[in-house]
């Protein structure tokens, strides 16, 4: 951890403060036409930092969002036409807002805060990715139960629309990519070859046995990435030709099968070179050792810590759904639910991002910041945090991240380990069955 390296502290504030200010970067991709043409109070600006402030709110209503808007504007002390507390108006503007609109500010603040992200510690100088999937449950309109049709078992059909969603995230800082996601008969290696595209040049893409397919690693390859997937058992005894012995690693010539459709048609003779690795168990309570296909040139010993950062996304995608509320959509629309998963993750990556300028301040990783707590802080500060005054942004930010250095997880010797059951919810009224 000793080559960590933290991008500057007043680079990403000037972000922070382009995107609270009146005139900022957010103006220039106002959209032709009538919807925002004209000086009004939910601006096009306005619309996105609400947005986003939603959140970052415990209470994430379109009412609390309005009111820290008026809250804020009462505060500068100015003789301004009063705001009404009434949220009609600012859901109009919702609804008005393009969804290319949120796709350019995600990937403008991606863009920008990528450029500034900590160097990973195992491989200098490349981004490493991981791939992993997870279901959002969206609320139930006659538009999105056709465009997501909810999920049949035995009982019948589910009320409640889901969709499948992947999200490529930086294995160190957690910062996420463009997600991608659609109904659930969309499978996750489906929506994995929508996303590898959008990779950075030259990044390491890491998966675990639900990716490891030959149409994942064939993809990646062809865009000029390295991959590390880990393999299924009967998978790698295919490419080695026979059962395997631990440890192994083996220069291998990976051809797809005729049952290899992910990604295909192939041209003929498509191969992939690469190596085929066999290492034990990480745990020793785990008697099933891991296999991978990679094409890195690596130890086995750092094939493994690289694939160990994998773990990492698992409480990322906790974060994203759980804190910043994606469990909990209230679009009623596909184009709503659009830009609600943008501006989401939007918020999401600007989290990480004081995470890690608190990590440069404690000289930790920003892995051992914890995320719960740095949210909390962003939610408790975000009046002044939307002031119009540049030096009390700059200086609420400062303190915000002085305050969230001092969160740092404990070192543990060993991973907490938890049994895999789940207390059922208590239920104010029975569950409505069909007929």
């Amino acid at each position: 951890m000793s080559d960590f390296s933290s991008p500057d502290p007043q680079t990403v504030l000037r972000l922070f403060e382009q995107m609270t200010a009146r005139d900022s970067w957010l103006s220039s991709l106002r959209p032709p036409g009538a919807a925002f043409s004209r000086v009004r109070i939910y601006s096009l600006g306005v619309v996105v930092r609400l947005m986003i402030l939603q959140r970052l709110l415990a209470r994430f209503t379109l009412s609390c969002a309005v009111q820290h808007l008026v809250g804020l504007q009462a505060n500068l002390g100015e003789a301004r036409k009063r705001i009404s507390t009434a949220a009609g108006a600012y859901c109009r503007a919702r609804q008005k807002l393009p969804t290319l609109v949120a796709i350019q500010v995600f990937e403008k603040m991606s863009e920008r805060l990528r450029g500034w992200v900590p160097r990973n510690p195992v491989l200098k100088e490349t981004a490493v990715y991981v791939l992993d999937g997870t279901t959002l449950q969206v609320p139930h309109s006659p538009e999105l139960a056709k465009a997501y049709p909810p999920p049949r078992n035995q009982h019948g059909v589910s009320h409640w629309p889901l969709i499948r969603m992947l999200v490529l995230q930086d294995v160190q800082t957690g910062l996420a990519l463009r997600p991608h996601w659609g109904p659930m008969t969309e499978s996750e290696q489906a929506l994995a070859l929508q996303a590898i595209p959008y990779l950075p040049a030259a990044a390491v893409l890491i998966g675990d046995r639900n990716f490891g397919v030959f149409g994942i690693a064939w993809a990646a390859q062809q865009r000029g990435h390295a991959v590390l997937i880990r393999l299924t058992q009967d998978r790698a005894e295919h490419l080695a030709g026979g059962p395997i012995e631990c440890p192994l690693d083996r220069r291998i010539c990976w051809q797809p099968t005729r049952h290899d459709r992910c990604g295909g048609p192939y041209p003929d003779g498509v191969a992939l070179e690469g190596r085929l690795v066999c290492l034990p168990a990480s745990q020793p309570d785990h008697a099933q050792p891991l296999y991978f296909f990679t094409t890195l040139d690596l130890p086995s010993a750092q094939i493994r810590g690289l694939y160990d950062l994998r773990w990492n996304v698992e409480t990322d995608l906790r974060s994203i759904k759980r804190t910043v509320h994606l469990q909990e959509l209230s679009a009623r629309t596909v184009a709503m639910l659009e830009k609600e998963l943008f501006l989401a993750l939007a918020a999401y990556n600007l989290v990480r991002a004081v995470i890690c300028l608190a990590a440069e301040k404690a000289h930790v990783p920003p892995r051992r910041i914890s995320f719960t707590n740095v949210y909390t802080l962003v939610e408790t500060f975000s009046d002044n945090l939307q002031a119009d005054d540049p030096q009390t942004v700059s200086a609420t930010w400062q303190y915000v991240i002085s305050l969230a250095a001092q969160y740092k997880l404990p070192n543990r010797s060993k991973p907490r380990s938890f049994p895999r059951t789940v207390w059922p919810r208590p239920k104010t009224y029975p569950a409505k069955h069909s007929p």
